[in-house]
Formats: C-alpha cells, sequence, structure tokens
C-alpha cells in the first residue's frame, strides 16, 4: 500500500479516520468542546469550519453535503439553526485548539477543541467606521475652514470694503444719467 501523501493516518485506513473525524464533529457540535489529542485536534478543525460554513450558507444542498458527514438528524439541525447564527458575523475562525497537559497513560499531547461562541469584536467595524467618518468630515470640514479663513484675513476684509463702495460709485454714474436728461 501506497504511503498517503499528506502524511500518517491518525487511525488504521482513510475510513476509519473519515469516520473517527466525522464522530468527533458530531461530538463538538452537540457538546460545545471535546478533550482529545493534539494531532486529532488538529485534523479536525478544517473540517468542522467547513461544516459551519455549510450551515451558514443553510440550503438545501448545504443540509445534505453536512449530512453526508454527520449523520445525526438532531446534531444536524442544531448546527444549522443555533452554531450558524452564533457563527452568522464571524468570517472565520471557529473554533479554538487550546493545548493542556499531556495525557496521562501514554503521555499523548492532550488538546481541547472548542467553538468560539463570544461574539466577533467590533474593533474592526468600528475602526473602518471611524476612519470613513473622520473622512468625511475632514472633506466637510475643509471648505467650511476655508470660509472662516477667507473671512478673517485682511484682504477678504478689503474685498468686502470694495464691494461696499462700488454700489455706490455705480448709482453715481446713474445719478449723473438723470441729471443729464
Amino acid at each position: 500500500m501506497p504511503t498517503p501523501k499528506k502524511g500518517p493516518r491518525l487511525a488504521s485506513s482513510p475510513a476509519h479516520e473519515r469516520l473517527m473525524l466525522a464522530n468527533m464533529a458530531t461530538s463538538l457540535f452537540q457538546h460545545g468542546r471535546i478533550t482529545t489529542t493534539l494531532p486529532r485536534a488538529k485534523r479536525l478543525r478544517p473540517l468542522a469550519e467547513r461544516l459551519i460554513t455549510f450551515a451558514k450558507r443553510g440550503d438545501l444542498h448545504s443540509r445534505r453535503r453536512v449530512m453526508r458527514v454527520i449523520r445525526n438528524k438532531s446534531v444536524v439541525h442544531v448546527l444549522f439553526t443555533q452554531i450558524a447564527e452564533q457563527m452568522e458575523q464571524r468570517e472565520g475562525g471557529y473554533t479554538r485548539i487550546i493545548k493542556i497537559a499531556p495525557r496521562k497513560g501514554d503521555s499523548a499531547p492532550a488538546a481541547i477543541i472548542e467553538l468560539v461562541t463570544e461574539p466577533v469584536s467590533p474593533k474592526k467595524a468600528v475602526v473602518k467606521e471611524a476612519e470613513a467618518a473622520a473622512k468625511v468630515a475632514a472633506e466637510d470640514e475643509t471648505p467650511a475652514v476655508t470660509e472662516e479663513t477667507a473671512a478673517e484675513t485682511p484682504a477678504e476684509e478689503t474685498v468686502e470694503a470694495a464691494e461696499a463702495e462700488a454700489p455706490a460709485e455705480t448709482e453715481a454714474p446713474a445719478e449723473e444719467a438723470e441729471k443729464a436728461e
């Protein structure tokens, strides 16, 4: 049997590994967190995140694709209704792996893999909104500043004074025209 390209299998055969990961994903969605070995947690993470992405789509085809992996209909229902709703604002990173002390019996590196249920940090959105607001404020403020500065400059005052005198000068020729008639 040729060696698999992506590294050694976690179990005795590819089929057994597929079934083991499906069972682990089912337990993860049922309980929210499971304790396992670190290599198994690392192999489970992409599968679980792909299934959550399908659940976020929510259409029939996605439900059928998830049902290929997770055979328990009640777990699929929870995944599509509750978990997908929690992850709606999150763009990725639905799971977290936490390393814990090695297992007692064989000293295998152990880890906890869990669903990230905290709301998404609004930091990115707030920063983008603040930058957009600052840009709009800068655009609105720039003409207002030039008007205020222009009104305060002495050159503008002389222009205003000249405009005030100009109507008097225009009236004078009009009066002269009336006298001429």
